[in-house]
């Protein structure tokens, strides 16, 4: 048995240091899997996951109701000594699982553990990120962040739709995922008059947090939704700097970037902002859902000069002291 274990153990290892490799080149894998049909349809849609999200996949095992809980858990299961919540993935997303809840996925992400009760597995798909558009704005709603074109950039790919797990958390733990509390990050930034922190994150829910945070230290902010947003506004700062002698980073104190996000993700944003001798000198802060030591490893490979997890409004709000030399907030008495 313990034979067994250590080499589960390694390949475990072996495939996240294969996946982290992807990052070197804005790709990333896709766990695609299915949550039934939708009203008025008997298409029974694609949706995706990252699979560094994913921290295994099981049929679906005994699940014990709780009472009291959210119309959207199903109950809890016990794996391996872990109680973990069963989140009814399909009902949230107003789909008919007509070919039954198969499959579990347990998540591990934003701090938490929790799994996703889905009809069934299809695939999983390696991309690159700009095979992954906004979907702010469209029919998708505010739980759909993205779409994935999984057969390429063509006019007839089939499409997955990538859901905003950090929204789903709140929608369905709101009182474990609260609005930024002002007095928890400490007092006002300070940062030279007329800089801002540039911002980008493909969540919604995730964005609103970060506005607060920002907002309750004194920090003036331009807020993106994509990394490619992110880059193409801070060379247009540039631009403007080279234009008035000046550099850069007086207008853009810092960049604070999510890792996932459609088009261009946090790591090769990090990668472009450090190889341009314009932008270079700006401190960038990594904020992701995605933890672990194989992430924090490619983050300092990027060249970032923080990674914080998400959501701890004071981390945060530390991290970003801490890029700009500024002494760390006092905890409060």
């Amino acid at each position: 048995m313990a034979n067994e274990q250590r080499a589960n153990h390694e390949r475990n290892n072996d495939r996240s240091n294969e996946r982290s490799n992807l990052t070197s080149s804005n790709k990333f894998e896709l766990l695609l899997y299915r949550l039934g049909s939708v009203p008025g349809s008997d298409a029974h849609e694609l949706y995706g996951i990252n699979v560094f999200k994913v921290r295994e996949i099981s049929t679906m095992p005994t699940v014990t109701p709780i009472a009291g809980s959210s119309p959207f858990v199903m109950g809890a299961v016990d794996i391996r000594g872990q109680i973990i919540p069963v989140i009814d993935l399909p009902r949230l997303m107003g789909c008919e699982p007509t070919r039954g809840l198969n499959i579990l996925l347990v998540t591990e992400f934003a701090r938490s553990t929790q799994a996703f009760a889905v009809e069934e597995v299809d695939d999983i798909v390696r991309l690159e990120w700009n095979q992954v558009l906004s979907a702010d704005g469209s029919a998708g709603g505010k739980l759909v962040t993205s779409i994935a074109r999984i057969d390429g950039n063509t006019g007839d790919s089939r499409l997955a739709q990538v859901i905003d797990v950090e929204q789903v958390l709140r929608d369905v733990f709101p009182s474990q995922h609260p609005s930024v509390d002002p007095a928890s990050v400490g007092e006002a930034l300070g940062i030279a008059r007329g800089a801002k922190i540039l911002a980008a994150d493909d969540s919604g829910f995730a964005r609103k947090l970060i506005e607060q945070a920002l907002t309750a230290i004194g920090a003036d902010f331009i807020m993106t939704k994509t990394g490619e947003e992110a880059w193409a506004t801070l060379q247009q700062v540039a631009r403007d700097a080279q234009q008035n002698g000046a550099r850069a980073k007086d207008s853009i104190a810092l960049v604070l970037t999510d890792l996932e996000m459609p088009e261009m993700d946090g790591f090769m944003l990090t990668r472009q902002i450090k190889a341009d001798e314009r932008t270079r000198d700006i401190p960038v802060i990594i904020h992701s859902s995605l933890t672990g030591a194989a992430n924090e490893a490619h983050v300092k490979n990027a060249g970032a000069n923080g990674y914080v997890a998400k959501f701890a409004a004071a981390e945060l709000a530390n991290a970003i002291r801490n890029a700009l030399g500024v002494a760390p907030a006092r905890a409060a008495a």
